[in-house]
């Protein structure tokens, strides 16, 4: 497994992680300090904003987790890949992809785009 692959499954992990002090060391573990993510519905800047975000989205999808889909995608100090969110045991209502820039083995921003959401 790539490093890439890797970071791209602890961001992945961390995004379904609900215990909070876990979840925080996951932020810290995946983000770089001052990183950002940007997606059509959020902005967060810093490891403060980004554990509260993942937390409210937990909020909106209970029991809902993020899978990755297809490969990982990278080159240099880019990645990009497609992630669905859904039930654990079903099929998933939200498609989107991320693309991520990575300094020293984590991510410094996260650009997300959806590509299916319910109407």
């Amino acid at each position: 497994m790539s490093d890439v692959h890797e970071l791209v499954e602890r961001y992945l992990a961390a995004w379904n992680e609900t215990d909070p002090a876990a979840r925080r060391a996951a932020v810290e573990a995946v983000f770089a300090d001052g990183a950002v993510y940007v997606d059509p519905l959020a902005v967060a800047e810093g490891r403060d904003a980004l554990d509260a975000t993942i937390g409210a989205v937990q909020g909106q999808f209970p029991g809902f987790v993020f899978r990755l889909v297809g490969a990982v995608d990278a080159h240099h100090d880019i990645a990009r890949f497609t992630w669905e969110l859904g039930p654990a045991d079903g099929p998933a209502p939200i498609e989107g992809f991320d693309v991520a820039e990575i300094a020293d083995g984590r991510f410094v921003r996260v650009n997300g785009f959806l590509n299916r959401v319910p109407g």
